[in-house]
């Protein structure tokens, strides 16, 4: 184990029990196990010890729920998260939407909804005579839903609700969480279209429409502003820029996107799936702290390239709560290939993370990443079989057409496994089995702190942590001055925050989860202008979190202001 915390995670999170008796007695248990299920339906055996390979070291982190259950015979999904089904706008609609949640969840997936379907409050149902609640009301029946599958021992408990900026109901939406207990288990997005930021802009009004029929108008400027100032007072809802998700979708050809995973990087059409995995970068960087510091770029590409088709597997052997999932899941065959550990990774390599060096390292390595596993997905195809959805249309997208020549040759001439292959996701819980890493492109949170863990029995136990990176220096270097290149978040722009989420979305085709952390002495005009400058940079959404008496305060313990201190770099 790199950290005693990491067993401590492994224990609680990932260790196969049958009852009280343990099945997995090591971390390397865990691992053969995991290898040994994913590569069960390959035809030649080389590729259990190739996927044990790139496990051994942490090198690799495959998603909570391949960790937990590949290889176990438990009937729960190896998937991390669904987008469901349209809801129907009607009860009987509504309740059967409710009851697939309610399965996906209990069987360890987290849901993505989008309420956009549902009449607003106020309008007849003339068939009962009744008066529609809107779609707030309907979610805090989904919310408390979601509380009672958590009551019985379910993994996950996360929800995502989006609605259109055009839908009446949007303002009710829009501030649904200014009560500290109000839909706990959701994360709110609004649906923004390029329409609505081009009123914005204009300053024009803005109509309010539910199945053609205008229910009201108001300014464009002040539903932003309403927006954003509920953004700013209690961390919700975020933005997605729904035109520019579905115009940079893969399959924009045959699927509309309404909605996505709980954390927002896999934006995914009706009943989609997250097949999501992680590459530790702090195992590439040879010479750390020196000025000989390096990363290993090919070795990057070879184990992307081996990940990509090891989470491709996963579609053959997983259980899926509902066959609609199945059938959509494996029609697309999309996964999520990330990475984590990035702002530890630049550290020891001696690049501030708000530096254009440091973005443009991580730049290259998300290129790398990219590449592999594209040419990676060529290769399974032309072995197995594309997705089944592949057309010739495929090529057609811009990110398709931007990959290196020989690549899209390849596409022409073989297809390609999978629709997508890149997202970042949070990476919380496995980047803390890998020994505390800073989490997926997350700057540090700190050196050194106290942290609550949930042991496998459900008890809390505060367990005192520290940064690898730091550790490492110290174990190296003593007690010398810690260089320029350790900063946390305290320490790094929001603006530096977004550019450095831009620097790596030119290589994503899915999307990245990404927080940006600002001070709670921001002014409120700063803070909506993050999100004008997510748009501009060519960002999928955003999300921003001040500190605020409704969530609370998550960073910045001491008083930091940067509004004004100095210019990213």
């Amino acid at each position: 184990m790199p950290h005693p915390l990491s067993d401590k995670i492994w224990n609680a999170k990932y260790r196969w029990r049958e009852g009280e008796a343990a099945m997995d007695h090591s971390i390397e248990d865990t691992w053969r196990r995991i290898s040994k299920a994913l590569a069960s339906l390959e035809k030649e055996s080389r590729w259990e010890s190739e996927f044990y390979s790139i496990l051994e070291d942490f090198s690799f982190l495959p998603g909570g729920r391949i960790q937990a259950g590949a290889g176990t015979g438990h009937k729960s999904t190896l998937f991390n998260c669904f987008v469901m089904g349209k809801i129907e706008d009607s009860l009987s609609g509504i309740f059967d939407s409710l009851k697939e949640g309610a399965i996906t969840m209990q069987q360890g997936g987290g849901v993505g909804y989008d309420f956009s379907t549902l009449r607003p409050y106020g309008t007849p149902a003339k068939q009962v005579g009744m008066i529609a609640s809107g779609p707030v009301s309907f979610m805090k029946i989904w919310d408390s839903m979601c509380a009672t599958i958590l009551s019985t021992g379910a993994r996950r408990g996360a929800m995502m609700a989006t609605l259109r900026c055009d839908h009446p109901d949007i303002l009710d939406f829009v501030e649904a969480k200014r009560e500290g207990n109000a839909l706990h288990h959701f994360n709110l997005s609004v649906l923004a279209t390029d329409a609505f930021l081009d009123a914005v802009r204009m300053d024009a009004q803005w109509p309010l429409v539910f199945e053609g029929k205008v229910f009201n108008t108001l300014g464009a400027k002040e539903l932003w502003e309403r927006i954003m100032r509920s953004a700013y007072d209690c961390a919700e809802p975020g933005i997605i820029f729904i035109d520019r998700v579905r115009r940079a979708d893969n399959l924009a050809y045959c699927e509309t996107i309404s909605a996505t995973n709980p954390c927002g990087e896999i934006p995914l059409p009706p009943y989609g799936a997250c097949d999501l995995g992680s590459i530790n970068l702090t195992r590439f960087v040879d010479h750390p702290f020196t000025g000989k510091a390096s990363i290993d770029f090919e070795k990057i590409g070879r184990v992307a390239h081996i990940a990509a088709r090891m989470l491709d597997n996963v579609y053959d052997i997983s259980h899926f709560p509902l066959e609609k999932q199945k059938k959509v899941a494996q029609s697309s065959r999309r996964i999520g290939l990330g990475i984590t550990g990035l702002a530890d990774t630049l550290i020891m390599l001696n690049l501030p993370y708000g530096s254009k060096e440091g973005r443009d390292t991580a730049e290259r390595i998300m290129k790398t990443v990219k590449e592999a596993a594209y040419r990676s997905s060529v290769e399974t195809a032309q072995e197995k079989g594309p997705f089944p959805l592949y057309e010739r249309a495929y090529l057609e997208n811009e990110f398709v057409r931007n990959l290196p020549a020989d690549l899209i040759h390849g596409i022409e001439k073989f297809g390609i496994r999978n629709s997508h292959l890149i997202a970042i996701a949070p990476t919380g819980t496995i980047s803390l089995l890998a020994g505390n890493i800073s989490s997926a492109l997350e700057p540090v949170y700190a050196f050194e702190y106290a942290r609550n863990l949930r042991r496998a029995d459900g008890s809390i136990e505060s367990v005192n942590v520290s940064d690898p990176a730091y550790l490492l220096f110290r174990k190296t270097m003593g007690e010398a001055q810690l260089p320029s290149s350790f900063l946390t978040a305290i320490d790094i722009l929001p603006d530096e925050q977004l550019l450095m989420q831009a620097a790596l979305q030119k290589h994503v085709d899915n999307a990245i989860s990404k927080t940006v952390n600002v001070p709670e002495c921001l002014d409120f005009d700063a803070f909506a202008s993050l999100y004008e400058r997510a748009f501009e940079l060519g960002l999928k959404g955003c999300t921003a979190f001040r500190p605020n008496p409704v969530t609370g305060q998550v960073l910045f313990e001491k008083p930091h202001c940067c509004s004004s201190e100095r210019e990213p770099d």
